[in-house]
């Protein structure tokens, strides 16, 4: 037996009479008593049934006596009906018993009511008013009521139980939804003190405390969040809604708040979100979109200013052949020098609105710092020192290489310049709150003037008269907007700083084993001889291959491959990246020299790494995430 049946044959062994109906009045359950004590026919008492044509039936056969206009009679019970109130009455039948009806509704609509033969009960009553001559009239009328009121009373407490344990299960799917939400959804008093939270803050704004119910909003932010989040705290309290973006300096996030009055009394409910990753992807969407916007205004002028340029050069060159004497010669050679000068600029307006975007790739840290320091220091006078540090920083991070590194050469001979023959150049990575990627240059040279900590970064500002393009720091900064990130100028004890932050994003891919045995899968003969030896100066064996199927075949024969390193196109139709299907248990990464649009290089990069062609030996080992080479190494 089911458990519908368990309930129907419970229901129908009480002595009372028991109906329910639904929410368009018809029945949903009745048990036999009910039948038995209305002699209903059964078409009344099936599920579905409808409540007007059941009262109709027992007015016509004279249930409640003599009503008058039989139809209002009925129209006025269903309309009772519908109001889905609790109630208790008590009335005699036709038959002479007497009974009480108690009423409840229920929260999903309709209602439950119960029907009990009190007759006896009454009679016990009546015996007792009539034979006891020691009661007073007073007593027994009180008595009376009183019995009839806790009769209405246990009724209004059936509903009210009911009531409240909906209002539990309300409340519990409330707290759930609030606890699964990304966000912190909190409520606070008049005062500031928080009166409910869903435990989320901590999440939201790392070192805050995740329990925060009793405690003021200005405790549980600290005072420079809460400097911030003070002013639309006093608009929300006016009885405005405020929404904002603040920037935590604790946790370096960027944080997005809602404050909404609470319209029932007085409270501010909050709703705050962690958006740094949006923002960081809006920055960089902005910053590509004014880039297309600079290369539509200036192509067409860069264009013109060229011709112009190569007119003055042609002609210029034709004079400096002229016998124009000694005094025109050096007029000649400004005039070469200017518009040398004026293409170079060009060049460097050509850099900042071409259409090149952020293309990171796994990076390590040591091996790109290395190679900088390579690159930097035949640049510098023997008096300067670089000192490159990435205590704080491990692991590979999805940077651009190329961009990272002309931004930080740029910032280095920068500092050159500013130190003159003598100084130190200190150039640091670390990691800042598990949200960005921050490198910093400092100088010992006198550090940023006032007018250029305030217009630093604006394009043509330049602090070395007519030596400079003014383009440097705003170059620079054209790069870590278009990652997403931000620029910081400013000044230490000891001299300039310039700080570059940079969305942390960590690569994720398949671990290279630091030695073993690499495939490499490359179609031309040239390029897999110095490639191989790169991988052999790495400390790798290498097995070379020419296509996807001669890869594979070796693969099968071949166990515990460490590396496969694989073209992008190879022999025949298929491409290299079709090895990721073939060979999906191997860490695998891919090269290529095809541009980053193109759909191949495209499609590469959703399967695994990308190394851009042409690259050297130390670019390799940074791609694979090894120990920087000796300097011999170095070239490839």
């Amino acid at each position: 037996m089911n458990e519908l049946a368990f309930t129907r044959a419970g229901l129908n062994l009480i002595q009372q009479g028991m109906t329910i109906y639904d929410s368009d009045l018809r029945l949903a359950v009745c048990n036999a008593p009910f039948a038995q004590m209305f002699d209903l026919p059964a078409k009344f008492t099936t599920p579905g049934s409808r409540f007007e044509d059941t009262i109709r039936h027992l007015v016509e056969r004279g249930e409640y006596g003599d009503v008058g206009d039989a139809e209002k009679w009925v129209r006025d019970r269903v309309e009772i009906a519908r109001a889905f109130e609790p109630h208790y009455m008590e009335r005699t039948r036709a038959n002479g018993r007497t009974i009480s009806v108690e009423g409840a509704p229920l929260p999903q609509g309709g209602w439950v009511t119960v029907y009990t033969d009190i007759t006896q009960t009454r009679a016990q009553e009546e015996l007792l008013r009539t034979r006891s001559e020691l009661l007073s009239e007073e007593v027994l009328k009180r008595s009376e009521e009183l019995a009839a009121t806790n009769r209405r009373l246990a009724a209004t407490n059936k509903a009210l139980e009911e009531a409240r344990r909906e209002l539990a299960e309300i409340e519990a799917r409330t707290r759930a939804t609030t606890q699964m939400m990304p966000a912190h959804i909190a409520r606070l008093d008049a005062e500031g003190y928080y009166t409910f939270s869903n435990n989320k803050l901590g999440e939201v704004m790392p070192g805050r405390p995740a329990s925060v119910i009793g405690l003021h909003i200005s405790e549980t932010l600290g005072p420079q969040a809460y400097a911030r989040v003070r002013p639309h705290l006093e608009e929300a309290r006016t009885g405005q809604k405020s929404i904002f973006e603040f920037t935590d300096d604790s946790s370096s996030r960027r944080i997005r708040a809602a404050f909404t009055p609470d319209p029932l009394e007085p409270g501010i409910y909050i709703l705050s979100q962690d958006v740094t990753e949006e923002t960081q992807t809006r920055t960089a969407l902005q910053q590509t979109r004014r880039r297309e916007i600079a290369a539509q205004l200036t192509s067409g002028l860069a264009h013109d200013f060229s011709n112009l340029l190569t007119i003055i050069l042609g002609t210029q060159s034709r004079l400096a052949r002229m016998d124009l004497g000694p005094e025109a010669e050096p007029l000649i050679s400004a005039t070469l020098s200017a518009a040398r000068r004026g293409g170079r600029l060009l060049d460097r307006i050509a850099d900042m609105t071409s259409q090149r975007g952020w293309q990171p790739r796994p990076l390590s840290l040591p091996a790109f710092l290395d190679e900088l320091r390579t690159l930097a220091t035949p640049s510098l006078p023997e008096g300067i020192t670089l000192h490159t540090s990435d205590a704080d920083a491990g692991g590979l991070y999805m940077v651009d290489p190329g961009l990272l590194q002309d931004a930080l050469l740029n910032l280095v001979l920068n500092a050159r310049d500013a130190c003159g023959t003598q100084g130190c150049i200190r150039l640091t990575a670390r990691e800042v709150q598990d949200t960005w990627l921050e490198l910093s240059v400092e100088d010992s040279g006198p550090g940023f003037s006032e007018a250029a900590l305030e217009h630093g970064l604006e394009p043509f500002f330049t602090t070395k008269g007519g030596e400079g393009s003014g383009l440097g720091l705003a170059m620079v900064y054209d790069m870590t907007k278009l990652s997403g990130g931000s620029m910081r100028i400013g000044n230490t004890p000891f001299g300039a700083r310039v700080s570059l932050r940079l969305p942390l994003r960590r690569a994720e891919q398949a671990p290279v084993a630091e030695t073993g045995l690499a495939l490499l899968a490359e179609d031309s003969p040239d390029l897999r001889e110095a490639i191989r030896e790169m991988l052999t100066d790495l400390g790798f064996s290498v097995v070379e291959a020419a296509s996807v199927e001669e890869a594979c075949a070796l693969a099968e024969g071949l166990p515990d491959i460490a590396l496969v390193l694989s073209d992008i196109s190879l022999e025949g139709d298929t491409p290299g990246f079709a090895l990721a299907e073939t060979l999906p248990h191997l860490p695998l990464r891919f090269m290529t020299s095809l541009p980053p649009d193109h759909p191949q290089h495209v499609q590469a990069r959703r399967l695994g790494p990308v190394l851009p062609k042409p690259f050297s030996a130390a670019d390799l080992a940074g791609f694979l995430g090894l120990a920087p080479l000796p300097a011999s190494a170095q070239t490839g």
